[in-house]
């Protein structure tokens, strides 16, 4: 199983994007789905998830405007971006944690986005 994000792209300061994530070659049972991201130079850091029950989690630094939602069976989360600023800038993985993982243990390719000024 295989989970694609898509989305990214080129955008504009206090623009917005949609990303998507879905699985492919099967589904993942999973307790939550969430976003990373890892800037040039920086590690990879928490953007945000939604658990089976809904509850969603936000990183500091998006709270307010990113949100994160979806999460079906089929193993598709979504997260609108907006406000875009130019240190949202970063490749964007979506992530799923499988029952009885401690952590995200199925991890996407990444999606690129581009935020200039």
């Amino acid at each position: 199983v295989q989970l694609q994000a898509s989305g990214g792209g080129p955008v504009q300061t206090g623009g917005s994007l949609r990303l998507s994530c879905a699985a492919s070659g099967g589904t993942i049972s999973s307790n939550a789905m969430g976003w990373f991201r890892q800037a040039p130079g920086k590690e990879r850091e928490f953007v945000a998830a939604i658990n089976w029950s809904g509850q969603t989690f936000y990183g500091d630094s998006v709270k307010g405007r990113f949100t994160i939602s979806g999460f079906n069976a089929n193993n598709t989360v979504y997260m609108q971006m907006s406000s875009l600023k130019l240190e949202d800038t970063a490749v964007y993985y979506c992530a799923a944690q499988s029952y009885g993982a401690t952590w995200y243990d199925y991890w996407g390719q990444g999606t690129l986005v581009t935020v200039s000024s």
